[in-house]
């Protein structure tokens, strides 16, 4: 008998073909990777710097508490989305939507921008170290962000290197939606008689 504290990825009767058991996982798993950066950044919001030794000042609370809660939310937002490329609904509309509820999604209207978006998720947040507490990032060599003690380096790392696998993962589901939805259904041999 299973516990049933933990719950059940849904079953994949909603999509037109099964969904590998690995793609499932990682749909649902993507926004609880997030979910830790999302939390790390929230106390930005209110000047509490998490042990970061900053030279210039924090930005004013108007400024800096809509910024950092929309940017958790759009964040969870966006990794929330990634579960429709497992589900019924990233290949037909719900009903509910205006104009468009009902009909049946294209694949590479979903596909196109879930890869283009994890290619630009992995180029945003891939850093490559170079020594010298400096990195090799998509905005050229920057130095890398210090900390009052060994403690607050240790739980930002912990914290925000999940993010890194964002990009990739949306890709690799970008990939298993396309080749599950334009995959050919096999013929049945023909039976000699």
């Amino acid at each position: 008998m299973t516990p049933k504290i933990l719950h059940r990825p849904p079953s994949v009767s909603d999509t037109e073909r099964p969904v590998p058991r690995w793609a499932m996982r990682l749909a649902y798993a993507l926004p609880l990777l997030l979910l830790p950066s999302c939390l790390w950044r929230l106390p930005f919001a209110l000047h509490f710097e998490m042990g970061q030794v900053q030279e210039a000042g924090m930005p004013a609370y108007w400024l800096s508490i809509p910024y950092v809660l929309g940017l958790s939310a759009v964040t969870e937002a966006t990794a929330l989305l990634t579960v429709g490329l497992v589900r019924g609904w990233g290949e037909v509309v719900p009903a509910w939507i205006p104009v468009i509820g009902g009909r049946r999604v294209r694949p590479m209207a979903a596909v196109v921008p879930a890869v283009l978006g994890g290619l630009i998720l992995t180029f945003l947040f891939t850093a490559v170290p170079l020594g010298d507490d400096r990195s090799l990032t998509l905005y050229g060599v920057t130095d890398t962000i210090g900390y009052t003690n060994g403690a607050w380096n240790v739980l930002a790392t912990v914290c925000v290197t999940p993010v890194a696998a964002w990009g990739p993962i949306t890709i690799a589901l970008g990939i298993a939606y396309y080749r599950r939805r334009t995959r050919r259904p096999r013929r049945a041999p023909a039976v000699a008689g």
